[in-house]
């Protein structure tokens, strides 16, 4: 089971605790780098779904840490988190290939929203009409389709359909669907997340969503 997994390079250590703290508390799996050449060293060793950048590193700036990255992949989100909050700062990492930049200070409720903004914008990449067996889904126009009749799916309802259809194959657990497609964290404890789940497979054909007990749910 793969669950989402972040880097996050910041240079101040308990800046950089409290946010892996945040993020795992969130259900992703999360590295950690303190300078530069750190930062470089893990990116290369591992994937990762998304990077969060601090510029103002030891050793390796992050601006050259970035450029080195993309470099390499011009596809992995970057939210660059820096106290540079100067416009043209912006500008400059924005140009040089960041998706996102969030100034210091901030809250973590917004730097988790631009999180999932970003994961939920890697989406774009994917084809436009994604089948599976009698079932059409249209990303342009964010509708469900059971051969020619149109299903009515919720926003999160879709969200999930898409987010498992995206990744057909896949045992996606219920943290990571949370992650991409929530609004929070707090609907995995209250049950509300198992509630859309079973309203929505009662709106598709039987069986197709299927439940890996423990492990999550997946298309095939």
């Amino acid at each position: 089971m793969k669950k989402l997994k972040l880097l996050i390079v910041e240079d101040e250590h308990s800046l950089l605790n409290a946010l892996s703290k945040g993020f795992r508390k969130l259900g992703y799996i999360v590295d950690t780098a303190a300078d530069g050449e750190q930062a470089l060293e893990q990116y290369y060793s591992n994937q990762y779904s998304l990077i969060i950048l601090d510029l103002n590193l030891p050793k390796l700036d992050g601006l050259d840490v970035l450029l080195e990255i993309r470099k390499d992949n011009i596809e992995i989100p970057v939210l660059i988190l820096s106290a540079r909050n100067e416009i043209e700062d912006k500008i400059k990492g924005l140009d040089m290939g960041a998706n996102d930049y969030l100034s210091k200070p901030f809250h973590f409720s917004e730097l988790e929203a631009r999180v999932r903004a970003l994961l939920r914008r890697n989406f774009k990449t994917s084809p436009a009409v994604i089948v599976c067996d009698s079932i059409k889904l249209d990303t342009s126009l964010r509708m469900v389709f059971f051969h020619d009749s149109k299903i009515s799916l919720t926003k999160k309802e879709y969200g999930i359909l898409e987010y498992l259809m995206l990744n057909r194959g896949r045992v996606i657990s219920g943290e990571e669907l949370i992650a991409v497609v929530w609004e929070s964290d707090a609907d995995l404890f209250t049950n509300a997340f198992k509630v859309h789940i079973t309203a929505m497979r009662k709106k598709l054909p039987e069986n197709f969503i299927k439940n890996e007990k423990g492990q999550g749910y997946y298309v095939e």
